[in-house]
């Protein structure tokens, strides 16, 4: 359907706002929500991700931007320190920027995109756990964080039952690249679970080796299928993204070197 053809009604039916468009609903991929009277339908707001392309993409620059943050805090600590460390502020990043990707995830129809933040919500609070930084915020602002990203993905597949079927069979993404970057996304998001890991061991919150090794594989990976989907944020994203995740790799390895120089040392002392 075109969007041009949807004009918004100043009004409310059964407490919901709504727009109003002239559309067959056969022709649609599926049924008006709302009472129908000489081919006209009332449609609700819940249609969101039908809106104008430059606000998708200005929430999906906004997440990258937060995403990019993080990783340049962390990267200017560890410089400072010499060594990989694993500051409040990256998982806080994390955090509110994984909020906006979901969103941009469900208004793009990307399922790869939608998959990729759920599965690393939750290990995103547990960072703040181990940091101690979850304990001192208000119990309102942390029931908000959980609830949010469920609470909007609720609500559009409470209004539209196809959105889920339509994330999985989107015209716009061949199958095979559709299997791409899912694969992607999960494989990028398992360092992550690689970290929680690691860090449930340590009882700390740390960022090993591994973790940048496979956040430098994955991005490539994502790159690839952002080029594909002509995917600005993306490509924006996962192309700085890149050369960060390698300087880390770098200074794990050339810390690694020095404390194994040190301890030769001490030996021969």
């Amino acid at each position: 359907m075109n969007q041009s053809e949807w004009t918004l009604i100043s009004g409310i039916n059964n407490n919901k706002w709504f727009l109003k468009a002239k559309i067959d609903p056969t022709t649609f991929y599926s049924l008006p929500r709302g009472p129908t009277e000489k081919g006209v339908c009332y449609l609700t707001l819940t249609y969101l991700y039908n809106m104008p392309t430059w606000i998708i993409y200005a929430i999906g620059f906004s997440a990258q931007v937060l995403f990019f943050n993080r990783t340049l805090v962390q990267w200017f600590f560890s410089e400072r320190e010499g060594r990989v460390v694993s500051p409040i502020l990256y998982w806080q990043f994390s955090l509110y920027a994984s909020i906006l990707m979901l969103l941009y995830g469900v208004f793009r129809q990307d399922l790869a995109i939608c998959i990729g933040q759920l599965l690393v919500y939750a290990i995103y609070i547990r960072n703040l756990q181990l940091k101690g930084a979850w304990q001192i915020m208000s119990s309102l602002s942390r029931l908000f964080i959980v609830l949010l990203p469920f609470s909007v993905l609720a609500l559009f597949l409470h209004q539209e039952q196809d959105l889920l079927l339509q994330l999985f069979n989107n015209d716009d993404i061949p199958v095979l690249w559709l299997w791409w970057g899912t694969t992607a996304q999960i494989f990028f998001t398992f360092r992550f679970i690689y970290q929680w890991m690691v860090s449930e061991r340590k009882k700390s919150s740390e960022l090993p080796l591994g973790f940048w090794i496979i956040s430098a594989s994955g991005s490539v990976m994502i790159l690839i299928y952002g080029l594909y989907r002509l995917d600005p944020v993306l490509v924006a994203a996962h192309g700085i993204g890149i050369l960060l995740y390698a300087r880390n790799i770098h200074i794990h390895l050339l810390g690694s070197r020095l404390s194994a120089d040190g301890e030769i040392s001490n030996r021969e002392k």
